[in-house]
């Protein structure tokens, strides 16, 4: 099962894609916010067989709905109406700031970190989505 993970933003989409088995997410690349990336999109999910697309929800830190969140439920509603398979959000709270401070870490430059950011953004969320699922799985079978 492959899944396509995106860090949705108002200028720049970041993407992320999992291995075959959907274990473990990796970046895939950062595409342009405009006409072309539906498209684009529709492209990465037949060539990679894509089963799942996973979209990171910014939600506010109390939970709630602020403007970037309901922008990005927009989008949603567009992959739906356009894709073939699952679309599904995931909250990304303060994902970017991680992805941040992961390449910070590892003393990537400024230059590089801007072409980056936006994918590993995604990488983190779709890798929290991925995680999540195991320990949902573990916690059902426990309960059996």
């Amino acid at each position: 099962m492959t899944l396509l993970g995106i860090d949705y933003g108002e200028r720049r989409i970041g993407l992320a894609v999992t291995d075959a088995l959907g274990i473990i997410a990796s970046p895939l690349e950062t595409i342009g916010n405009d006409e072309r990336c539906i498209q684009r999109l529709k492209d990465i999910v037949e060539e990679r067989s894509i089963d799942t697309v996973v979209v990171g929800l910014p939600l506010k830190l109390d939970g709630g709905l602020g403007p970037a969140a309901e922008k990005t439920l927009r989008f949603v509603d567009k992959l739906k109406a356009e894709l073939d398979v699952a679309v599904e959000t995931f909250d990304e709270r303060l994902t970017t700031a991680q992805a941040e401070r992961s390449m910070l870490a590892h003393d990537i430059s400024r230059a590089k970190r801007a072409k980056r950011i936006d994918q590993m953004a995604a990488q983190i969320m779709l890798q929290s989505y991925l995680d999540a699922s195991k320990r949902k799985m573990k916690t059902d079978s426990d309960a059996e």
